[in-house]
């Protein structure tokens, strides 16, 4: 048993071999692989149980064999032959339709699909975006999708992606079907870019530019309206007179100071005056105000910031702008300037005496005391003199006081610097050394005396006296005009300070500064020149050999014995000659 049960497990071994030799080709999980069942003969080597005798030997009785008998029994041993065996398979193949790759099978199409797959036979999936039995053809733009089978749902001219169906936005729109517009304050390209547009103005979703709302305009709406203009574009026009300006939305006007109305036309009424004719006129004494200002157009005779005063005495009419030409003390009437006689004159301009000249009082039976050449006349009532310009007390016998001029004496002079005025002009007469209409100014340089007619002769930069031309001397001159300087030994203004300079030297006449001679030095000229220098300000070097030192105001040498130069010129210095001993005789030679 044991052996039938080798050799078919030897067989099916085998056969399970072969089977798997062919299945291996083709997934069986593929739906699209077909089989069937097919013989096939082979050539196989078969066991089988091969019999033979078999001896062994068992214990027995036989004594001569020593108790062992021999015995026999048939066995059997495993033995191979070959032989042919019909064996069957399943076959494995592509269906119809389908071509085998690697261990697949895929549908063939008979045409290529370009933009897609072959699916099944002759049957392409296309991709995205592509239609066509071939998927060659790009989808339309109402279309997406494989095979093109999807409609777009876009909308406002967006685009349509053929392969997801995604919509792109047209400028100014947004959302998923690019329903909705650019949300206010952005527009443009997937509505990114911000508006710049200002005073409430909006903006087109599409492309930024701004629309202006009423009484703005500019590019981004940043301007008023122009004058004169307003509204919606600025295309409305301003009615506005006098200057009004209209509110650049409503056209509105707003009037000026002094100005009303619904378009500026009409003046503020009497008595009003300002922005809107708002403030009350403050004037008097039928004073009228300007409509714009406030301020008050007095009547005639009257005058102040509200007109609430008369003309000031001696003027009258509109502004006072009038001279009164009343006489003898007569007062006008300040608004058309009509006289108003004192007691004891008459006439239009009050010009006339009731009295006789040289009369006065209730009678006229008086005689006048004044002085007749320095009065005018004497009051026809009270007999009191009028003086003449330039006189003054009771008779008008005196003439005015020092510093006083005019009628009556009472104007004060306004000259300087100790001048007399004229008693009846008030001219100035200036003291010697002035000049100018108030002898305010001095004469000026050369010039003295009265009205600065004298020449001055002043000498050296002298200054002259404006009053007298004496000369003022500078330091180191002296004399009336200045001419002659200092004499030695001095120095200085006036020539009052005493030179102390040593040693021959010179004083100079200006800051007594010493000017040393010749061998001398120091700030008063008392140190002698050191050794080896010479000459003024001891600014020259000895140049001497074989020598003593030099002289400190020559600078000639003080030769040593057996030296001499009989040239006494700067030379080269030579021996003393032949048969000569000793130094120069008179040591003042160069050496």
């Amino acid at each position: 048993m044991k052996l039938f049960a080798a050799v078919r497990w030897t067989v099916k071994v085998f056969v399970l071999c072969l089977v798997l030799g062919t299945a291996v080709l083709l997934n069986p999980e593929d739906p699209n692989v077909c089989s069937h069942w097919e013989s096939y003969a082979v050539t196989v080597q078969e066991s089988y149980a091969h019999p033979f005798d078999q001896i062994y030997y068992t214990r027995c009785t036989d004594i001569l064999n020593w108790f062992k008998c021999t015995r026999h029994r048939i066995s059997y041993k495993t033995a191979y032959r070959r032989g042919l065996r019909t064996m069957y398979r399943r076959r494995s193949q592509c269906c119809p339709g389908y071509y085998e790759s690697g261990d697949f099978c895929v549908p063939l199409c008979t045409e290529e699909c370009v933009h897609g797959r072959c699916v099944s036979p002759d049957t392409c999936h296309c991709e995205p975006g592509w239609g066509g039995a071939d998927c060659s053809s790009g989808c339309d733009s109402e279309h997406w999708g494989p095979h093109c089978s999807n409609r777009c749902q876009c909308q406002n001219e967006a685009l349509c992606n053929p392969i997801t169906g995604a919509c792109v936005c047209s400028e100014g729109y947004r959302g998923w079907r690019c329903e909705d517009w650019c949300d206010p304050g952005s527009y443009g390209k997937a509505c990114q870019l911000r508006c710049q547009c200002q005073n409430g103005a909006t903006c087109d979703h599409r492309t930024g530019e701004c629309h202006c709302a009423p009484g703005y305009t500019g590019a981004f709406c940043e301007e008023l309206c122009p004058p004169g203009s307003h509204g919606a574009l600025c295309e409305q026009r301003c009615p506005c007179q006098n200057g009004g300006v209209c509110h650049h939305v409503t056209g509105e006007c707003s009037c000026p100071a002094g100005w009303t109305g619904s378009v500026c036309a009409q003046p503020c009424p009497s008595g009003r005056y300002g922005v809107n004719c708002s403030h009350e006129c403050q004037c008097h004494n039928g004073g009228q105000c300007d409509p714009v200002t406030g301020r008050c157009q007095c009547a005639a005779g009257y005058t102040g910031e509200r007109c609430q005063e008369e003309c000031p005495v001696g003027t009258y009419g509109y502004q006072c702008a009038e001279r009164c030409d009343c006489q003898n003390g007569a007062k006008c009437y300040h608004i058309n300037g009509a006289c108003l006689c004192e007691p004891g004159f008459k006439g239009i301009l009050c010009e006339e005496r009731v009295c006789a000249e040289g009369l006065y009082g209730l009678k006229c039976n008086k005689n006048c005391p004044c002085n007749l050449t320095n009065t005018r006349g004497c009051h026809p009532l009270s007999g009191e003199c009028t003086c003449r310009a330039g006189w003054s007390g009771l008779y008008c016998e005196e003439p005015c006081r020092p510093g006083f001029y005019g009628e009556g004496c009472q104007q004060l002079c306004a000259c300087y610097n100790g001048a007399d005025c004229d008693g009846m002009t008030g001219r100035c007469l200036c003291a010697p050394g002035y000049t100018g209409q108030d002898c305010s100014l001095l004469c000026s340089a050369g010039t003295f005396g009265t009205d600065c007619l004298s020449m001055c002769n002043c000498k050296n930069g002298a200054a002259c006296s404006p009053v007298d031309g004496s000369c003022m001397c500078r330091e180191g001159w002296q004399g009336t005009d200045c001419s002659i300087p200092c004499s030695s030994g001095t120095w200085g203004l006036n020539c009052n300070q005493t030179c102390h300079c040593l040693n021959d030297a010179s004083c100079s006449p200006v800051d007594g500064s010493c000017m040393c001679a010749a061998g001398w030095m120091g700030e008063i000229c008392d140190q002698s020149c050191p050794e080896g220098m010479y000459g003024l300000d001891c600014i020259e070097h000895c140049d001497c050999s074989h020598a003593e030192g030099c002289d400190p105001v020559t600078g000639h040498c003080h030769c040593l014995a057996g030296y001499t130069d009989p040239v006494a010129q700067w030379i080269t210095l030579q021996p003393c000659s032949a048969g000569v001993l000793g130094s120069s005789p008179t040591k003042d030679i160069i050496c």
